[in-house]
């Protein structure tokens, strides 16, 4: 079976609900895997984080690091490419949130990344989590970034062909099935 244009699947949840698993497991299916990973190493944690996160993937995948333009790494990875994995959109919010600081507004990166999901160049996963379940965040920066990720989250949703969401390690299918390749 062979897609007739390129999908894009949004898998979205809690923490530790199984989304990087399902997203890593999806898209194994496809033959050459590009993973763009969002995240920066800022503390201990993090990079042991980052650390077990490239030790999981192996060389399953070719890895591209970008905190920051995420249109454009998709974009010139998708060359020769059959699936990119994205994970996660959340870190990369926050990393947006956090570059305004440098004067880089987060709207045109968001903008770029819709704009690319009209026409997707090839299968696009997207691990995302899902911020709105909780109680009100305190402190404005915290309620912006629950907004920001959730606006973004719901534009995404709305044009992805498939979304999952995860809890406790087991997909629901919101919408559409699993990303098709060539069987």
């Amino acid at each position: 079976m062979k897609c007739k244009k390129p999908q894009v699947t949004l898998i979205t949840g809690g923490g530790r609900s199984g989304k990087s698993r399902v997203g890593h497991e999806t898209a194994l299916r496809f033959p050459r895997r590009v993973f763009i990973a969002t995240a920066v190493s800022c503390d201990a944690e993090m990079a042991d984080r980052i650390a077990r996160h490239q030790q999981e993937r192996g060389n399953a995948f070719r890895t591209v690091e970008e905190p920051v333009r995420l249109a454009e790494a998709i974009h010139q990875a998708a060359s020769g490419t059959d699936v990119i994995l994205v994970d996660c959109l959340t870190v990369w919010l926050n990393n947006l949130l956090y570059e305004r600081q440098n004067h880089l507004q987060p709207q045109p990166q968001i903008d770029a990344l819709l704009e690319l999901l009209k026409k997707p160049p090839c299968e696009l996963i997207f691990v995302t989590n899902e911020v709105g379940m909780g109680i009100i965040p305190d402190n404005a920066l915290s309620r912006e970034f629950r907004d920001l990720t959730g606006s973004v989250n719901q534009k995404i949703a709305a044009m992805a062909d498939n979304v999952i969401f995860m809890v406790s390690g087991l997909p629901i299918f919101m919408k559409g099935t699993t990303p098709c390749c060539e069987a």
